[in-house]
């Protein structure tokens, strides 16, 4: 019993959090976004687990500017590469786990 109210607890306080992230603030401000804020909240809860607060930032940038995502995924630079790896899993759950 304890936990189960552990992980309501735990799912009841991050849920806030998931709404004020980079991801999602970038995402709302987008024409879809705008239409369907609860693809954006699902999609930072996915960010939220896959990606640190800075890779976030970085993420959210390429929603005002998708060229600087072309320029990171053609890069080669090993801490490019390296991000472009975690940004591709993110994009990947996230498109599975918001559907």
């Amino acid at each position: 019993m304890n936990r189960i109210l552990i992980a309501a607890a735990a799912v009841v306080l991050t849920t806030p959090l998931a709404m004020a992230g980079p991801i999602d603030s970038a995402c709302v401000r987008t024409d879809r976004g705008a239409r369907q804020p609860a693809l954006c909240s699902c999609a930072q809860q996915v960010a939220n687990q896959t990606l640190s607060r800075s890779d976030q930032r970085r993420a959210a940038a390429f929603f005002r500017d998708p060229h600087k995502a072309q320029e990171v995924r053609m890069s080669k630079r090993d801490s490019d590469n390296a991000f472009w790896a975690r940004y591709k899993t993110f994009t990947r759950t996230a498109e599975s786990y918001c559907r």
